[in-house]
């Protein structure tokens, strides 16, 4: 799948799931897209849950909804960190807002949680233990590998990785040019 001229975030922060980062910022890559991770600090190096680093190529305060195509906000510990971050949490709705990729994987759904009311009646899957976050958050929480509900891509856990990347992958080939 070609993705040339695709642009997407991958959201970064202390504490992430090293293959929640790493597998969709690489496979982004490998289709062709400019991916960048981004973080709260350009240039800062944020620590994975096992230490193994990732530096932010850019920051909340240099991304905006109109020049991504997508975001990735992956799991672990980070996103109770990246959703602290009221830039952070406006660059996601602005990105669903405007239908393009939102993609979340694990307790990346935090971050969606705090993102304006973009879960409201959407269908989405998570961590199972996070689900009451979800829910109160006004999504439908369903146990899947991958749900897709029109720009929304969610996965549970590093075991669905396969599946949630080959749906990111599908949105953002599939998305209409604005």
């Amino acid at each position: 799948m070609e993705l040339k001229g695709k642009k997407v975030a991958v959201l970064v922060d202390n504490v992430y799931q090293e293959m929640e980062v790493w597998v969709p910022l690489y496979r982004l890559r490998e289709a062709g897209a400019e991916a960048h991770t981004v973080g709260a600090t350009a240039g800062q190096t944020y620590a994975s849950k096992l230490g193994y680093p990732v530096v932010a190529e850019k920051s909340y305060d240099e991304v905006s909804a109109a020049d991504y195509d997508g975001v990735v906000v992956p799991g672990g510990y980070a996103p109770d960190y990246i959703r602290r971050h009221p830039r952070a949490n406006q660059f996601v709705a602005d990105l669903n807002a405007q239908g393009k990729l939102v993609a979340s994987i694990c307790h990346g759904l935090w971050v969606l949680c705090s993102a304006h009311g973009m879960l409201k009646g959407r269908k989405v899957t998570s961590f199972f233990a996070i689900k009451d976050d979800v829910v109160n958050a006004g999504a439908e929480w369903v146990d899947a590998e991958v749900v897709v509900d029109r720009n929304l891509v969610t996965s549970r856990k590093p075991d669905d990785l396969p599946a949630f990347c080959r749906a990111c992958l599908e949105v953002l080939a599939n998305a209409v040019k604005q």
